[in-house]
């Protein structure tokens, strides 16, 4: 064929328009994540979430519900039981400051304690050397004596305190210098010098209430003179271990005579005294078994330190 006749059969017939293909695509329903994403986003039920937990008014923070704790202090009821169980606990807390005091009378126990470094030193010469003090009497204000750390006469439980663990710690350097210390020794050691104390204190009392001695003389007081033999057992034991034997009689008999000068000239004034202001005769028997009382109370020191020291030296 001509090729004009091929154009022309061409221009006649109508020409073909090509679309494009489409392709179903997948719509997404409602809470169904998308097939081709990866992670799923939760971004939008955060904002919702978020939003929601606003508060009209608020400044984009979300409300801060209230604690348990909060709601119950708000509540009248719980206060009133809050005050009552404060009161409740103020009354158990006399109660037993009562209690305490009438068992173990706490603020005594501070008097005996109110020393200071000066006393402490006075105290120790006075008890080493007793011979050179001349004034042994207690002094007094209102009725009541002062502090010991203001009058080297007052009794105090420092010093028989200290002395007492110090013995206990002497005595077992003594043991260990000697290949015998053990725990149970140690133990057996302390346990039988706050026993013979005790014994001391009670046959003391049984004592004055037997001659019917009316004196200010009190148990506590009984402790802290009694205590002070526990000075001169140290020195005894320590002069023992550097010395000797011969160390040790020395020194030990030196403090013996000072402790039994110093309970005589200190317990003559608390047990004889009262004898001399109630008009008793100095020959009269009751007041000789005062005498006798306050010598044997003197000659059991001596007696009771070499007894608790004698087999520390060797």
């Amino acid at each position: 064929m001509h090729p004009a006749g091929l154009a022309a059969a061409a221009a006649g017939t109508p020409r073909l328009r090509k679309w494009p293909s489409k392709r179903r695509i997948p719509v997404s329903q409602p809470g169904m994540a998308d097939p081709h994403q990866l992670f799923d986003d939760t971004s939008a039920a955060q904002s919702r979430g978020y939003g929601a937990q606003r508060a009209p008014g608020d400044l984009g923070y979300p409300a801060a519900s209230a604690t348990p704790q909060a709601a119950f202090l708000a509540d009248p009821v719980s206060n009133m039981a809050m005050a009552y169980g404060s009161s409740l606990a103020a009354q158990g807390k006399e109660l037993v400051d009562k209690n305490i005091d009438r068992f173990i009378p706490v603020t005594k126990l501070k008097y005996y304690f109110a020393v200071d470094t000066m006393y402490v030193g006075r105290k120790l010469g006075l008890l080493f050397f007793p011979y050179l003090h001349q004034d042994w009497e207690v002094q007094y204000q209102q009725d009541t004596p002062v502090a010991p750390r203001f009058d080297v006469n007052a009794p105090d439980l420092y010093i028989p305190a200290m002395a007492f663990i110090t013995y206990v710690l002497v005595a077992g350097l003594a043991l260990g210098t000697q290949d015998r210390f053990s725990p149970d020794l140690l133990g057996l050691q302390a346990s039988s010098a706050l026993a013979w104390l005790t014994l001391e204190v009670l046959a003391i009392l049984l004592s004055l209430y037997l001659v019917t001695v009316n004196t200010d003389l009190t148990t506590i007081d009984l402790v802290a003179f009694l205590g002070y033999k526990y000075v001169g057992m140290i020195g005894g034991v320590l002069m023992g271990l550097l010395f000797g034997k011969i160390g040790y009689y020395l020194v030990l008999g030196w403090c013996c005579v000072s402790i039994f000068v110093f309970m005589i000239r200190t317990l003559r004034l608390k047990i004889l005294a009262e004898a001399a202001a109630e008009g008793v005769p100095v020959r009269e028997a009751r007041n000789q078994l005062r005498m006798y009382l306050t010598m044997a109370v003197a000659a059991a020191q001596p007696l009771l330190m070499y007894w608790l020291t004698f087999h520390l030296v060797r």
